[in-house]
């Protein structure tokens, strides 16, 4: 039996952003049975990589609750590594809207705080934002 995101219902949801290098993570979270849906699809479907999977399962796993929450996410831009980091963002500061005593857990794991890391721009004159072309003598 295939569950979909239609079918589960979230009105009574705590909404929070999530943000990672470029990409951006619209989270939904309610009490439930532990479903994690990723732009439609289930949380498998959408990320294929072992370290993605328990990446994203890390906040629930650090407060002992890995079953009892249902996860609706829409995430946009970046790559899948920045994804899965701006969805556990936004899962951590959605799980301190249910329960503040959380939040000292939470810190501990830098989960609540914005990763700002991003890409160095290009400079002019460089071939990389710090690499220079070769320089030839002759």
């Amino acid at each position: 039996m295939e569950v979909s995101v239609n079918k589960l219902d979230f009105k009574d949801s705590k909404y929070a952003t999530g943000r990672r290098k470029t990409s951006i993570a619209k989270v939904w979270l309610k009490k439930g049975s532990g479903q994690i849906f990723v732009n439609g699809k289930k949380y498998e479907q959408y990320f294929k990589r072992e370290n993605h999977k328990m990446q994203l399962l890390r906040p629930f796993e650090i407060i002992d609750q890995s079953t009892n929450y249902d996860v609706r996410c829409n995430v946009k831009g970046g790559g899948l590594t920045g994804q899965v980091g701006a969805m556990v963002h936004g899962i951590s500061k959605a799980l301190l809207m249910f329960d503040e005593n959380y939040k000292s857990t939470l810190k501990k794991e830098k989960l609540t705080t914005r990763d700002s890391r991003s890409v160095e721009r290009k400079k002019y004159g460089h071939r990389k934002a710090r690499r220079s072309f070769q320089f030839s003598k002759r």
